[in-house]
């Protein structure tokens, strides 16, 4: 009889190695193609629940959404250092900087103080693109200088200053900033720029670079490098202008794209996600996954329960009369109540799906801290943060 134990420590001692291995390392990144580009996708509020119930909503089943057939699927972890429940601020700051923070504060440690103290300053994605020579876009539904969007480009201790944010814009902390900006919130920018002096034209004029109040002035006028504040925006025309500007750069590129999913009202919430998914499905047709990774995830959960309905039955039966119900009584509930769903109108503290396709997609599997993500997308480029 052989003696076998020899191998079978060997196997045993390779097994424990195996095990003893960060769960995130475990693939053949050697072998794995690098990322040109990077498209990071994030629908605001948009947690495991939303992404069932705008299938649901959609197309009358589950599992119908394009990006729910990507092949890389995990779970995102997103409280903030001191609590257990995450707003945009903290949620977008860890992916973009792989570092978590307070809730309000855009990509700065810890260490800051919201609203009275500045931590130290994160470095972000956008900002490892910039200093590479890489172009960079941010497209967001919402405010440019809301936390979401505003924690790729700026860094500051209150996600209230707009102001202050906004202007950041013009002074880059690496490259040239960056090269593509289309959002919304002029009213209130602007308003908060005035306050400190300043304006849209004034910033314009002193940087030498206007900014519009619509994607169709910044396309009459042929800004090379558009920067698009309006009152409310065209995601999927501001998407696919961004992608044709960005597309034929020669290093590669960065698009950020934000779309608002928060389901307070809930019948908006979930058409964005649908909507969303369909300008996903549209933005894969027009790269090459060999050289670009597509990464889906959301910057915190939301408080949205299927828990009734029927096939063939619309998941949102009632929304109207409670819609006219609300505005009669000029009522701001806290829990909504349909027949088949139920909204918990605030943030929640559950793990939210990121889903991946192209190339770096297979780091995106099993349960994470958000931060893992900007570590995917540094791995992906091949790059190492200092």
């Amino acid at each position: 009889m052989h003696n076998n134990k020899p191998l079978r420590s060997l196997l045993a001692g390779a097994l424990l190695a195996a095990l003893a291995m960060p769960r995130f390392a475990m693939a053949d990144d050697a072998s794995a193609p690098r990322a040109k580009n990077v498209i990071l996708f994030v629908a605001d509020a948009a947690g495991v629940s939303a992404l069932h119930g705008a299938s649901v909503h959609g197309y009358g089943e589950p599992l119908k959404l394009h990006i729910q057939g990507w092949p890389h699927l995990g779970l995102s972890e997103t409280s903030p250092v001191d609590k257990w429940v995450s707003d945009s601020a903290n949620g977008m700051s860890s992916v973009v900087t792989g570092i978590k923070t307070r809730n309000g504060v855009i990509s700065q440690g810890p260490d800051a103080i919201r609203g009275s103290r500045d931590g130290t300053p994160a470095k972000t994605i956008l900002e490892h693109a910039e200093e590479r020579g890489l172009r960079t876009g941010v497209v967001s539904s919402q405010s440019i200088a809301d936390a979401t969007p505003a924690a790729t480009y700026a860094h500051s201790n209150d996600r209230r200053k707009w102001a202050e944010i906004f202007t950041q814009v013009f002074a880059p902390r690496y490259g040239d900033g960056v090269d593509v900006m289309i959002g919304a919130g002029r009213a209130k920018i602007g308003e908060q720029l005035a306050g400190v002096g300043t304006g849209f034209d004034t910033l314009g004029a002193t940087h030498g670079r206007p900014v519009r109040a619509s994607l169709a002035e910044a396309m009459q006028a042929g800004d090379v490098r558009p920067l698009v504040v309006a009152d409310s925006i065209d995601v999927r025309q501001a998407t696919l202008a961004a992608l044709d500007i960005l597309q034929d750069a020669p290093e590669g590129y960065l698009l950020v794209v934000e779309w608002d999913a928060h389901t307070d009202d809930v019948r908006k919430g979930l058409q964005n996600l649908v909507d969303f998914d369909r300008l996903m499905a549209e933005v894969e047709q027009r790269v090459d996954l060999d050289d670009t990774l597509l990464l889906f995830t959301a910057d915190h959960s939301f408080g949205l329960q299927v828990d009734g309905g029927e096939r063939g039955q619309p998941l949102l039966e009632g929304f109207d009369a409670w819609k006219q119900a609300q505005a009669a009584s000029d009522a701001d509930e806290d829990l909504v109540r349909l027949p088949n769903v139920l909204v918990n109108r605030t943030h929640t503290a559950e793990e939210v799906v990121t889903l991946a396709t192209g190339a770096g997609a297979h780091r995106v599997r099993g349960y994470f801290p958000n931060t893992h993500l900007f570590q995917v997308m540094l791995d992906a480029w091949g790059w190492t943060a200092e």
